[in-house]
């Protein structure tokens, strides 16, 4: 099973803007349907540099790109407010992605995503003076998706394992990675030491319906494995079995938005502070409770982003 190291946390990821728009009837075709709409500092990666600051990691970092727009500099804010230290690179020519996120009665979520400037993170981006004092790298899997950022992600990990530094992936999107394939994907990742996926994206990359046969066969190519199941909790699996069975916390949900991303932010924290990997899921667990019972994806109270921390006007 992998080791951990103490130190910052790295995350290479995404910086988006979430327009969250919560309907309490179906949606309806071709005509109107009402809904509360905010408009929030999102992204997967800076989703889990928030969650990982807020869970008492004491050095966050997040290299990201940006668009040449107003949004980037509120992000930037949202960011250091909550905690982390952000390495945002200007875009010139794309915009600041943006997620439409479309949640039903039940807090389910659909997404749509226009992933913009993310997409574009170049190796040009990258200096192997980030990892210093990094004990972790953190890669969010929407940059494995697009040419340019996926290579980005690969370098990346290729100078953290050359420094014996431990490298996670959360695999981010089922239908981003049927759209690439999955062979494709699990090409991409491979030397990551840890992969964080949830049960759909479990799934897709085993071909095993059952969670736990896929999380136990995903740990036969990758020395670690944590698989969310939501509210039904998480698995850990090491060297092709199931190590522990991690229950879910009973949380009232009204927005799903950004949960697996509480999760694993909380996950990475506990990591960091030395702490075995089912403790660490059980925080996971503890963290993306807390993460459903409000509205957006980012920690509350600590400038993160959340709908009672105020400060975001894109």
């Amino acid at each position: 099973m992998t080791g951990v190291r103490a130190g910052a946390l790295l995350v290479v990821g995404d910086v988006v803007t979430d327009v969250v728009a919560r309907h309490r009837t179906p949606l309806a075709p071709a005509t109107d349907t009402a809904a509360a709409i905010v408009t929030l500092p999102g992204g997967a990666g800076a989703n889990v540099a928030c969650w990982a600051a807020r869970s008492g990691a004491r050095d966050v970092r997040i290299l990201a790109r940006v668009g040449a727009d107003a949004a980037a500099q509120q992000h930037e804010r949202a960011l250091r407010a909550a905690g982390v230290r952000p390495h945002l690179v200007v875009d010139p020519e794309a915009p600041t992605g943006t997620v439409v996120c479309l949640v039903g009665a039940d807090g389910e979520r659909t997404f749509l995503t226009d992933s913009g400037a993310v997409e574009r993170l170049s190796p040009a981006d990258w200096s192997d003076g980030f990892l210093a004092g990094v004990g972790h790298l953190h890669l969010s899997g929407y940059l494995f998706f697009a040419e340019a950022s996926r290579r980005s992600a690969q370098v990346a990990m290729e100078a953290a394992r050359a420094r014996s530094v431990p490298v996670s992936v959360d695999p981010a999107s089922a239908g981003f990675i049927a759209r690439l394939g999955v062979d494709r994907f699990l090409e991409a990742v491979a030397g990551a030491d840890v992969l964080l996926p949830n049960g759909d994206e479990a799934a897709l990359l085993t071909g095993l319906p059952d969670p736990a046969d896929a999380a136990a066969k995903l740990s036969r190519q990758f020395p670690l494995v944590v698989a969310t199941q939501g509210a039904r909790g998480a698995l850990v699996a090491a060297s092709g079995a199931v190590t522990a069975r991690v229950p879910g916390r009973p949380a009232s949900a009204v927005d799903t938005t950004g949960a697996g991303d509480a999760f694993t932010g909380a996950f990475l924290a506990s990591r960091l502070a030395g702490h075995d990997p089912a403790t660490s899921a059980h925080r996971g667990c503890q963290a993306g409770a807390e993460a459903v019972t409000r509205i957006g994806a980012r920690p509350g109270g600590s400038g993160g982003g959340g709908i009672d921390s105020g400060g975001w006007a894109p």
